[in-house]
């Protein structure tokens, strides 16, 4: 699907515009749009920069649920509506982005979906005429009910992917990735990941250099500051052996379940067991039963928030044929027992509310 090109008035020497469109519901997290919004005005304040006047540039405007403009936002909120762009009322837009909706389940989320269905219309006609579509996280559901996007892959936060894959079994999902550029969706899970789908955006629109400049300054980049740090200590960069140890974890998260062999992960590794212990050690300063262990609690965690497997259910599909282990490892690697972290952090309360399945309710 061929997106539009940067646009300019007729006879006019201004430089081009990239437009974004930014519908905003009654529902919408408002601060994804703003967030959204601070990070287009930093790309065009590095474009000038690097180009000087003839730089392209990014415009938005904020639209209402029934797709109107809406007034200028007063006091200081007056810049983030529209941008300096006397065309932005009447010119097409070539993009639009759809923030996260403010519901309490997924149940929730469908009837909010449901309730604006005349804009996701919208999205499929614009999506038909090649622009973009980009969404932050549960926003993707309304993208999905266009009806265009079956095929494509989407970013979601993992608590929503059950209830997703069940309501739009023909959209796929990009496990693990913070961000997902698929055609013409580009979307991120959480809004904390804005900044890569402000960048992604960049990209399409302003070119890759533009997009390289913004990504050093929006974009994490802990390879960066531990380079800097290192830097300033004047030390060298040590080289590593992550070859064997990315070998070794990736055999250890296949099988967290299953009894620990050290003679069996070294051969998955193909190291010998003495090498393999060495290379825990000089890179990661633990054993790898101590790093399994670690892998083992993360997804004990993970259950103990959205099951309601009892704990030594929680133990076996962790690895551990001894509830009373489980507990004391768990312990010593979340400081709290499995109950009470569970009494924290379970996301289940009341049981109903994070129910998949409509017929359920």
């Amino acid at each position: 699907m061929p997106s539009p090109s940067l646009s300019s008035p007729s006879g006019d020497s201004r430089p081009p515009v990239f437009r974004v469109d930014i519908p905003l519901l009654p529902e919408s997290a408002a601060g994804n749009a703003l967030q959204f919004i601070d990070l287009l005005r930093g790309a065009n304040l590095l474009a000038g920069l690097r180009m000087g006047a003839t730089a392209p540039r990014m415009a938005w405007r904020l639209l209402d649920a029934q797709g109107l403009p809406l007034p200028p936002l007063p006091g200081p909120l007056a810049a983030y509506t529209p941008a300096e762009d006397t065309a932005a009322d009447t010119a097409p837009a070539h993009a639009l982005f759809i923030a996260s909706i403010h519901a309490a389940d997924i149940p929730s989320i469908r009837t909010v979906a449901g309730r604006h269905g005349a804009l996701s219309r919208q999205l499929g006609i614009a999506l038909d005429a090649g622009q973009k579509l980009l969404t932050v996280g549960n926003g993707a559901w309304l993208a999905a009910q266009s009806g265009r996007l079956n095929g494509r892959k989407a970013s979601l936060p993992w608590f929503y992917i059950a209830g997703f894959e069940r309501d739009f079994p023909e959209v796929g999902l990009s496990l693990g990735q913070d961000l997902s550029d698929d055609g013409p969706w580009i979307s991120c899970a959480l809004p904390q990941s804005v900044n890569l789908l402000a960048v992604a955006l960049v990209r399409h629109a302003l070119g890759e250099e533009l997009a390289a400049a913004c990504e050093s300054v929006m974009a994490p980049d802990h390879q960066r500051a531990r380079a800097a740090v290192q830097a300033n200590a004047q030390q060298h960069i040590p080289a590593t052996r992550d070859s064997t140890l990315a070998r070794a974890i990736a055999w250890m998260e296949a099988h967290l379940d299953q009894p620990y062999s050290l003679a069996r992960l070294a051969e998955a590794a193909s190291v010998s067991p003495r090498t393999l212990l060495r290379h825990f050690q000089q890179e990661l300063s633990q054993s790898p039963l101590d790093y399994l262990h670690g892998l083992r609690c993360h997804r004990a965690k993970v259950m103990l928030e959205v099951t309601l497997e009892s704990v030594p259910s929680v133990a076996v599909a962790c690895g551990y044929a001894d509830p009373a282990a489980f507990r004391r490892i768990f312990a010593r690697y979340t400081g709290m027992a499995p109950t009470e972290y569970r009494k924290r952090h379970a996301l289940r309360a009341p049981r109903r509310r994070w129910r998949v399945d409509v017929a359920a309710r």
